[in-house]
Order: structure tokens, then sequence, then C-alpha cells
């Protein structure tokens, strides 16, 4: 027998989802989710599980609540492990109690995992606490939504005399008629309220006004769902206290080309700066094998004083081709290291070894200029990278008469499932950087476009003077970082957008 885990995915920003919602939905089988379930969050389904699209939304069901439960009964009685995944958290607002209540009745085991409700996460985005001892020591959650064909049901005069934050979830389209009702039960007409829209995802509109004008002024901004509302004296805070929209990037749209795999740490220092991240990795890397020269190369180490590595992934490939020949990092104690830069020398240090040398600028011509002036007569180099690596290297060694043998190890597959999606947002001019960190992620980028898509409408963002001749060679605009690493890219993006 299965079992379902109902899972709260919070409100949009991937970083609230909860470590134990991620584990649970990394070991699904089965994934059952909503249409508030962010992006970035259902990128995190395994390729393995069984993706289930129900789409809820207001007052339409494209999957009625009672199959949607008959789903997870089937699914378990298979024995699978089933994830509900649903905005928010599961028992606020939820259903959640209903599609337990079916596993229930035939005895199939489930848990829950609370998410964090955007009744609090959103008004704290938008710079409003939802008490405040100056203002409130109460806050009450309300739902906004009424069942198709029913009228909305509220105890105005109770809301009014509690004088708590009022917070509506799923209120769009019944807040002129809350707006009224407070009213009418009371409540001053210059009570500061406010509607957040898309609460704690870059595109998040706020709309602080008085409950007298925020409907008018809704209308007005064409605010749409998912957005809630908040009623009461602490939301006239929110300027004060809005960390979120002050934050260097935000509203500025990035795309990140990286692989997948190494795509996190850019990815998640521009969502932390306020950026719209935009995930489309144009390149992977493959070992390669079978790989007979560099089988003799690692059979022959000895006859090697110096290794050199050019990328992240060139380390990693080495310590697995190491692996497969019954060999580690030992075998390397006699040769002394150069690595083209910090990100390369940094994943090398995670298999416990130092770089010997490092260049000042993170690029072949200087890589090659060091060792010429390192290596000593007699001593040879043994360079693993990429299938098809930058010439400069090799050219410049050879010119210098130092011995190496230059053996590929990895190489760079183009891929991408997305490209119309991906060009339609750039004819829209909806993108206004794309990340490349190396020559390969342009080449990727552009192969994965139809031919004659427009490459002028964006800023390409380049980690380096490689990375940037690749940029216009295709025609983009571009911005090089000052030094070829992840911190300089993040600086020269926010010195562009605070100049």
């Amino acid at each position: 027998m299965g079992k379902v885990t109902l899972v709260g995915a919070g409100p949009g920003d991937p970083g609230l989802l909860t470590i134990k919602g991620r584990q649970a939905i990394a070991d699904a089988d089965v994934i059952v989710y909503d249409r508030l379930v962010g992006p970035e969050i259902l990128a995190l389904m395994p390729e393995k599980a069984e993706c289930i699209d129900v789409g809820k939304q207001s007052n339409h069901h494209p999957v009625p609540q009672w199959r949607i439960n008959e789903i997870l009964l089937e699914k378990a009685q298979e024995g699978k492990r089933v994830v509900r995944l649903k905005g928010g958290d599961c028992f606020l607002f939820g259903r959640g109690g209903e599609e337990l209540e079916l596993l229930a009745q035939h005895g199939i085991p489930f848990e829950v995992i609370p998410g964090i409700t955007s009744a609090l996460s959103v008004p704290a985005y938008a710079g409003i606490p939802v008490t405040h001892r100056d203002f409130t020591s109460s806050v009450h959650i309300i739902t906004g939504h009424a069942k198709a064909g029913s009228r909305l049901d509220l105890d105005f005069d109770a809301l009014v005399r509690h004088k708590g934050t009022l917070v509506f979830l799923m209120s769009v389209a019944s807040t002129p008629m809350i707006l009224d009702g407070l009213m009418q039960a009371g409540m001053p007409q210059d009570m500061p309220a406010a509607m957040i829209e898309r609460g704690t995802l870059p595109g998040q509109r706020k709309l602080v006004a008085q409950v007298g004008t925020l409907a008018q002024r809704m209308k007005e901004e064409g605010i749409s769902s998912p957005a809630i509302l908040i009623v009461g004296s602490v939301c006239a805070l929110s300027d004060g206290f809005d960390w979120f929209d002050t934050l260097p990037l935000h509203g500025v749209t990035v795309a990140v080309t990286r692989p997948k795999a190494r795509a996190g740490t850019l990815t998640d220092r521009l969502r932390g700066l306020g950026a719209d991240v935009i995930s489309y990795p144009c390149i992977e890397t493959q070992t390669i094998w079978p790989n007979m020269p560099v089988v003799e190369a690692l059979a022959s180490l000895d006859q090697y004083q110096w290794l050199v590595l050019t990328s992240p992934a060139g380390v990693e490939v080495l310590a697995q081709l190491l692996d497969a020949a019954e060999m580690d990092m030992r075998n390397l104690a006699h040769m002394k290291i150069a690595v083209i830069g910090a990100g390369t020398a940094k994943k090398l240090k995670e298999h416990g070894l130092r770089a010997d040398y490092v260049p000042a600028v993170y690029d072949s011509v200087h890589l090659a200029e060091g060792l010429i002036r390192l290596v000593q007569e007699g001593e040879r180099v043994l360079m693993l990278r990429a299938e098809i690596g930058t010439p400069e290297l090799p050219e410049l060694l050879a010119q210098a008469c130092v011995a190496f043998d230059d053996v590929p190890v990895y190489r760079t597959l183009y891929q991408n499932g997305r490209s119309a999606e991906m060009a339609q947002l750039l004819a829209q001019g909806a993108v206004d950087v794309v990340t490349f960190t190396s020559a390969s992620t342009v080449h990727g980028f552009v192969e994965s476009l139809p031919e004659g898509t427009d490459l002028t409408g964006f800023t390409a963002l380049c980690i380096g003077p490689s990375t940037e001749k690749a940029a216009k060679a295709a025609g983009m605009r571009t911005l090089t970082a000052a030094n070829a690493t992840i911190d300089a890219m993040l600086t020269t993006l926010q010195e562009e957008y605070t100049k």
C-alpha cells in the first residue's frame, strides 16, 4: 500500500517551501498539483514522477474535487508515494481535510506537511506586520470566496467590532462587496487597506489605499488574481517597512542559461536581489566514455608534473574518472594543479585539493601565460578539458615549446525544450537580461532559438572576454563582469540597474 502526503507549497517564492516539503517532492512517485504552485517549485518535481495537473482556480475546476480525491486514493492503492501539492497551506482554505476523508475511510496512510500561508507571508513581503502592539493585537483570516452560485456570507459587524487586522484570501472578485460591507458595519472610510497581487513573487504589485477608495483603485490598476486583501491600520506601515520592492533587481527579469546542475548559486542569488529568474539551461556536459586517451593518461600520471583544469565540470569528471579507474585524488599528489578561475578552484577544494596557480585574469590566455612562466624545462602538462575548448591555451603553450597533452574528458551538448516559449518572451521584450557563464552557453542559447530570432532586445551579461566575444558575434548587446566570477557578474548587474 502506498501513502499520500499533503504538502503546502507556500505562497510562491521557492525559498519559502519547507525543507520537509522539498524532500517529499523529491521522493514522490506521483505529484498532484494546483495552479497556484509556482513554476520554480514545479521544476523540483523529479523526472521519474507522474505529474498530474488538476489546475484548480476560482470557480473553474477542470478536475472536480471529488475526482481529485479519487486520484489520490487510486494512486495510493497502486502502492505509490503520492504528493498532493497545494499552494499556501494545506488546511487553510485548501480543502485538505476533504481530501483526507476518503483516504481515512480506506485506511490509506497519510501525512500533512504544512506550508507557509500567504495570509502572513504576503503582508510581510509588502512591509505590513499583521499585528503591532501600537495598532492591533489580533489578526483574522477570512475567505473572500463563496461557493459557485452562492453569496458571500460574512458577519461584518463582528469583524469590525474586533478591531483586528483583516486578511481576506481569494477575494479579488468580492473585494467591492467586502469593503462596502465593512463600511456599512461602521468601519471608517479612511481605514488603511491594501491589495497585494502575486505576493512574494518578483512580479508582486502592491496597492495601498483606504477602505473607501481601494475598490476603484483596484479597477484602475487592473489588479487580478491571485491577490489578497488586507484591511487595518497596520497597512499604513507598508511604505516604511517595505523591503521587498526596494531590492536592487526588483522588476528585472533575468534568464539563466547555466546547466541545470550548476544554476543554483546564480539563480538563488539573483532571486535574493529581487530579480524574476527564468531557468533556461542551454547546455549540459557529458563525460566522454569510452576514452582511451584519458585511460592512457591516468595510467601514466607519473609522466606529468602539472595538471590543468579549465572548468568546474572538468573537476567533477576527473573525480568520476579516477573513481572508475579505482584511483582517487591521492594519485595526483606529485602534480601541481593550475585552474582557470575561482569557480574551478572552489570545486577543486571541495575534493580536498588546492590549486597551485590561478591567473589573476580568468581566461585561457592568462592561464597559458602563467604556465609558460611556471613550467620548468623537462616538465610535462596534462590538460583535461572540454572536447571543443578555446584554442588559445594549446596554441600559446605550443608556441612556447611547453610539453603538454590536451585530453578531452567531456563534451558540451546543447539542449532546451522551451525554445518557442523563450522566443516569444524575447519578442515581447519580457526578458531584460540573459546571463552567460561561458561561450558555450552563448552558442547553446542561440542554437535553441528559431533562426532569425531578434537578439538585440536584452542585455547579455557575460562572465568574461571570451564569452563577451561570442555574444557580440551573435549580435547581442553585452555587459561584461570585471572579473570572471559570479560575484563580479552580480555586482556589475546591480551597478547597471542602480545608475
